[in-house]
């Protein structure tokens, strides 16, 4: 068989087998949240699928190799990612029964386990094909993992700089298959030498460009459309999609239900706000204004985090000046789009919290860290090294807040992170939301080296220009929040540190009940229930 075909047969492989594994955590991120646990079933999954391909193959090529047969095992993986974007809820649903840690690697395994088998049988295939004597089989493995490793390097890079953005998780998945069809079809044309397999073999590569860019103009189309929809549209209707953006961190998803507007990233709700107020109706938001009553005129405020930008807006209203980190900046535009953030609200900085805490020398009266999902706490940004940045950046009597989503007042991780607060802050408090106390529910703690006390007159404290319901709502949970509020990590719990840090096993068990109560207000809404 000529070489030339046959490594870019092994470089589109390669590439593929690669693309397949990153674009599992955006086809599971949104049913499971992308975590410590999914991307270790991912690269289980793929390696141990590989290896069992290493294995078939090579046995396969020993009993005759061919290019119909190398053209074949591409062809059926191609076929199996085609089906991909139907077979995925199936797959979830029959892998819920498990639990959330063995659920992921259920739904990996079922997923990914048949492309990825026949993909890692291409190499020894190759091998079979390629090499034309004994003395040269070393230099031929060595080309043909070279070929197919470096492949993989682009590919990786491909879909996280531009692809998943440009054409989405669904239109990637299809172009992978199309990629698969297309070196199925140059093994092969490429077996039999023909002065045509030049040809066909630059149709078919032409072909998939032009798919490519097929695939990125018809996902701006349709977020265009989702957009127009949602701007002609006055009233909303339960589960109806409003937005959708493939950003390079996360999917992010707009939905209108009922008399909310949520804000999902990767599947967890992020951003709450009632459609006909524009007010925030996630119950954290008024507690996390609590800060401002802490100091008698405002100051200066940096949130790390943006989400849909309820709690900018909310500083901003209350006269601060508010800085906010956001790491993702397709989040910042759905929170303009979307939500009714303006530049006079918040200056917004694209940046990774804890790298722009290092960086900068403002100071600020008041750091909120709000970027704690249920399903993804950033680790770095829970420990005794990130506080004591933290504090750094405060100015003489500053307070940290956290927002944070527990399954009880008590939780490990909220004694854990009050533990690690008290490394670096005097005073630390947990104001509670959940009601019973054994309840998910956010709470949102406060460090300071002053002491923390807010004048009761402040807490039933009011804005003129909310309406009655929204303020009573709000009064309600900040009363709450004070009056329960209590000393998180008195009592032995442990010190998060850089080194030494269990969040992702606390965070899989809040995730799984998040999702599950998420899955119950949304049940039977298509706009919701993962990737269309």
């Amino acid at each position: 068989m000529n070489r030339f075909p046959l490594t870019l047969v092994i470089a589109l492989a390669g590439a593929s087998s690669l693309v397949i594994e990153i674009l599992g955590t955006r086809i599971l991120g949104p049913y499971y949240g992308v975590s410590l646990f999914l991307w270790s079933a991912l690269i289980a999954t793929a390696l141990a699928a590989l290896a069992l391909g290493y294995a078939l193959g090579g046995r396969w090529g020993d009993r005759g190799a061919t290019a119909a047969g190398l053209s074949l095992a591409l062809a059926l993986a191609g076929l199996w990612m085609f089906a991909v974007p139907w077979l995925t809820r199936p797959v979830i649903a029959l892998a819920e029964p498990f639990g959330l840690r063995a659920a992921v690697l259920v739904a990996a395994v079922a997923l990914f386990t048949v492309p990825l088998v026949l993909l890692g049988m291409v190499g020894p295939l190759a091998i079979k094909l390629s090499a034309r004597s004994l003395g040269e089989v070393g230099r031929v493995a060595g080309d043909v993992f070279a070929a197919s490793t470096i492949a993989s390097v682009l590919g990786a890079l491909a879909t996280g700089f531009w692809l998943v953005p440009l054409v989405g998780v669904r239109g990637l998945t299809l172009l992978v298959a199309g990629a698969l069809f297309v070196a199925a079809a140059i093994a092969r044309f490429a077996g039999h030498r023909r002065p045509a397999t030049d040809a066909v073999v630059a149709v078919m590569l032409l072909a998939a460009g032009a798919a490519l860019l097929w695939s990125g103009r018809a996902a701006r189309d349709a977020a265009a459309n989702a957009r127009a929809e949602s701007a002609v549209s006055a009233l909303p209707v339960a589960g109806r999609l409003v937005d959708l953006v493939e950003s390079p961190y996360a999917e992010l998803r707009v939905v209108d239900f009922k008399e909310r507007r949520y804000l999902l990233v990767d599947g967890g709700a992020h951003t709450i706000e009632q459609i006909d107020a524009g007010v925030s109706r996630h119950p954290y938001v008024p507690l996390a204004e609590l800060p401002e009553d802490l100091f008698d005129r405002p100051g200066r405020v940096l949130l790390i985090g943006l989400g849909g930008g309820s709690l900018a807006r909310s500083y901003a209203r209350a006269g601060w000046r508010v800085d906010a980190v956001e790491i993702d900046s397709a989040v910042t535009g759905i929170a303009r789009r979307d939500f009714g953030l303006r530049p006079h609200h918040a200056r917004v900085v694209h940046d990774d919290g804890r790298h722009y805490l290092a960086a900068t020398d403002s100071t600020y009266e008041v750091i909120v860290i709000d970027a704690y999902g249920s399903g993804a706490i950033p680790f770095h940004l829970v420990t005794r090294e990130a506080f004591a940045l933290a504090k750094r950046r405060l100015t003489p009597g500053g307070v940290l807040a956290l927002n944070v989503e527990a399954v009880g007042w008590h939780h490990p991780l909220v004694e854990a992170l009050g533990a690690t607060l008290r490394q670096s802050f005097a005073h630390v408090v947990a104001l509670p939301i959940a009601e019973p106390p054994i309840k998910l529910g956010n709470l949102i703690l406060l460090a300071r080296d002053a002491p923390i006390d807010i004048p009761l007159e402040r807490l039933g404290d009011s804005v003129a220009s909310l309406i009655d319901e929204y303020d009573h709502w709000r009064v309600n949970l900040r009363n709450h929040g004070w009056d329960n509020r209590f000393e998180p990590g008195l009592h032995g719990a442990r010190v998060l540190t850089d080194d030494r840090n269990p969040i992702d096993l606390w965070a899989e068990q809040i995730n799984l009940v998040a999702r599950r109560e998420l899955q119950d207000l949304f049940k039977g809404t298509p706009a919701i229930a993962g990737p269309p």
